[in-house]
């Protein structure tokens, strides 16, 4: 059984290897994590809330034709001498904060097998110690601090902690879904409740669901998972699930903990979630926002009803 350790979690993971097929054409030529949400590729928001959470070292797990994320977080020295040569200060900041934010690695998955085997790359690089793990289709806004809560839970308790979210049994079919202790759930200070999890299946038919609760992009992992995964033959579509190791750990009496997040997320892995994303983001920045906001009731109110053919 694990025990809680007192050493923290330094480093961060992030799977890239993805085809990005639900974002064709775009994505034939750019990587999905790259595409804009406003003026920042989602990927950077993802680097940004690892660094913010103190995890200021991140392995990028990548696959073929995803040369171009390694580019992004390179430095560019002939655009930043033309912007320093204009004297555009606030466009060299921005470029600076790409390659400035963390300390970027990389490694190859090589074939796609599924996100256990992705995360299993990271091994040699994460070691002995505790990792998070940031999927890149979820956006979660920066005033809410999941993260360093998942982080605090998991150096309270050791073992694993899962980002869940109560997508309701009429969604559950497209998620994770995890059992719980029937017990209370437990208030983290002033943060989102901590459940201790005590099961967990992938895409479940709603019927058999074993609650409404989701597990989503974050998750905070001790390094016994990567000797879970090595043992976790192929599951659902042929790959190597995450799910299926960590239930396997839940079974070893590894504690396994859910953080249920109730703030705010944004989904960019599908694309009208991924329009909603840009816009709710637009309309809260301080450069956009004033005029983005009542173009946006002017362009509602002139909304055709549901059904009617646009004029």
């Amino acid at each position: 059984m694990s025990s809680p350790t007192p050493r923290p979690a330094r480093k961060a993971v992030i799977p890239v290897a993805g085809m990005g097929t639900r974002f064709l054409p775009a994505t034939k030529a750019v990587p999905k994590e790259l595409l804009p949400v406003v003026d920042r590729p989602a990927l950077q928001y993802i680097v940004e809330e690892a660094a913010r959470a103190g995890l200021g070292e991140v392995l990028m797990v990548t696959g073929r034709n995803k040369a171009a994320i390694e580019d992004f977080f390179d430095r560019a020295p002939e655009l930043e001498a033309a912007l320093e040569k204009k004297g555009d200060q606030s466009r060299l900041d921005a470029v600076h904060e790409s390659t400035d934010v963390a300390q970027v690695h990389f490694v190859r998955q090589g074939e796609a097998k599924g996100l256990g085997h992705a995360v299993l790359q990271a091994a040699a690089f994460v070691g002995d110690e505790p990792f998070a793990v940031l999927l890149g289709d979820d956006l979660i806004d920066a005033r809410d601090l999941l993260l360093e809560q998942m982080l605090a839970v998991q150096a309270e308790h050791g073992g694993c902690v899962i980002a869940l979210l109560d997508v309701g049994a009429e969604n559950i079919d497209k998620y994770g879904a995890v059992a719980i202790e029937d017990a209370p759930q437990t208030p983290a200070g002033d943060g989102d409740a901590v459940v201790r999890i005590t099961g967990m299946v992938e895409k479940p038919p709603r019927e058999e669901a074993p609650s409404s609760l989701a597990i989503i992009g974050r998750y905070v992992l001790a390094p016994e998972v990567f000797d879970a995964i090595r043992a976790t033959p192929p599951g659902r579509g042929g790959e190597i699930q995450l799910t299926d190791a960590l239930l396997a750990l839940v079974e070893q009496g590894v504690p396994v903990h859910g953080v249920v997040f109730s703030g705010r997320r944004y989904d960019t892995g599908d694309k009208l979630d991924y329009l909603k994303a840009v816009v709710r983001l637009a309309v809260e920045r301080d450069d956009l926002g004033p005029a983005l906001r009542p173009w946006l009731r002017d362009f509602v109110a002139d909304l055709p009803a549901e059904g009617a053919s646009p004029a």
